[in-house]
């Protein structure tokens, strides 16, 4: 561990402080080529039509937010604390009609302790800005930290982040692995619904909606608006899907009583008891 009690320990021939000073360095670096590729020409023309797809639909494909550069880093990150500090989930929660959670997945906790452009990304003025244009409002950090930024990974036949909302309004999501559609492992939709964590009406909504399909490929990220789109990750079959979540309230959801029972359940300190949650 870095002298600064966060981020992975030195190389080796280094002092833990020169080392932190080379990733800190390397981040800046990082964020700069983040800025400049925003300001980028075509990218303003990007985010207006990004903005009219997810005014329309809830959620939309954004890889154009990000170079290849920091995508690349920042999955090499998402990876090494995936393995380092993966925990294990099986669970079903009665408040989504208890669908079920199969994963892996990191806490905001051990990514903040072991990572550092994650963390930083997160809270970038220039990202914020980007997503506010996308979403049309403002974009603010989450005012919960255990939801701010977190990984999963679905590795095993039957992983599945099953049908669920979120309790805040957005979502950036870094796609860092995933396989082709046959394999499972894609996003399901249904935008324009509501959550009422009393009766989900889970069922009916999808029989009465049926769901959108939104295929992904490694490198793609996007952006949804969650607290009001219900949506799945289709049961894996095979292969690996890698995701980082970044999580952002609206200005509303700053005045809004919101329960946390659902993510405390999912990102407990230890594994779930097999069987589920309720």
């Amino acid at each position: 561990m870095s002298a600064s009690g966060t981020g992975p320990g030195p190389f080796p021939g280094t002092t833990a402080g020169s080392a932190a000073q080379k990733q800190n360095a390397s981040t800046c670096a990082l964020l700069t080529s983040f800025d400049e590729h925003l300001a980028g020409a075509g990218r303003s023309r990007c985010l207006a039509d990004a903005r009219t797809a997810f005014a329309e639909t809830g959620f939309v494909k954004a890889g154009f937010l990000a170079p290849d550069l920091v995508k690349a880093h920042l999955g090499a990150e998402a990876r090494a604390l995936a393995a380092a500090h993966g925990v294990r989930r099986d669970m079903a929660l009665a408040e989504t009609g208890f669908t079920p959670r199969r994963m892996r997945n990191v806490r905001r906790r051990e990514i903040h302790r072991h990572g550092r452009l994650i963390p930083a990304l997160y809270g970038h003025p220039a990202l914020r800005r980007a997503l506010g244009h996308v979403a049309g409002e403002d974009v603010l950090e989450c005012p919960y930290e255990p939801e701010q930024y977190v990984i999963t990974e679905l590795t095993v036949r039957g992983d599945t982040h099953g049908w669920h909302w979120d309790d805040y309004s957005f979502a950036l999501v870094w796609v860092i692995d995933c396989p082709p559609p046959a394999d499972g492992g894609f996003v399901e939709c249904v935008p324009h619904t509501t959550w009422d964590k009393d009766d989900s009406r889970l069922h009916r909504l999808l029989i009465d909606r049926p769901p959108h399909p939104l295929l992904l490929a490694p490198g793609d990220l996007y952006v949804m608006r969650t607290d009001r789109t219900l949506h799945r990750v289709h049961p894996l079959h095979a292969g690996r899907r890698l995701i980082v979540n970044m999580a952002y309230a609206s200005r509303s959801d700053l005045g809004k009583p919101v329960s946390h029972e659902t993510m405390d359940a999912l990102w407990a300190e230890g594994p779930a008891t097999p069987g589920g949650f309720t």
